[in-house]
């Protein structure tokens, strides 16, 4: 069985996908990890989903304030064993739908060029490809989305 439940970055099973998405990147990224993790930090993130199979956590995203009509996608991970199987969209397109309750229009997201199945999913989900924003602008490594709620 499915589930997925709305919390904050306190949240036990969060903190733990969290880990496992890290040491993941840690590989992925190779030697640009450090730049990406330090605009990573869980502090305070109020709007998270974990999803649950049969009552084990193996998927997550997150949600921030980027302004005023925005929403930043982050921390979005699925566990390998579970990988393959939507976890992941269902994440997101409950992600969207919080945004959109809380009033906001678009999300945008930064993965990187080496996260072949990230890129696939957002693509998937109808993210399109924007210019690199904020910390990203000017990363080749990086590669921004986003995706218009209304």
């Amino acid at each position: 069985m499915i589930s997925l439940i709305r919390t904050d970055s306190k949240n036990k099973d969060f903190i733990e996908l969290v880990k496992q998405l890290d040491a993941f990147l840690a590989i992925t990224d190779g030697d640009d990890h450090d730049f990406y993790n330090q605009y990573n930090g869980l502090d305070n993130i109020k709007y998270v989903i974990v999803g649950y199979m049969d009552s084990i956590p193996v998927a997550c995203g997150a949600i921030k304030k980027f302004d005023a009509k925005t929403m930043e996608i982050k921390r979005m991970f699925t566990s390998e064993k579970s990988r393959g199987k939507g976890m992941a969209s269902k994440v997101l397109v409950e992600l969207e739908k919080w945004a959109l309750e809380l009033s906001f229009e678009r999300c945008i997201l930064e993965t990187g060029i080496r996260q072949v199945e990230a890129v696939h999913l957002y693509k998937k989900n109808k993210y399109t490809l924007m210019e690199n924003y904020g910390q990203y602008a000017g990363i080749e490594e990086s590669l921004c989305f986003e995706k218009k709620l209304i």
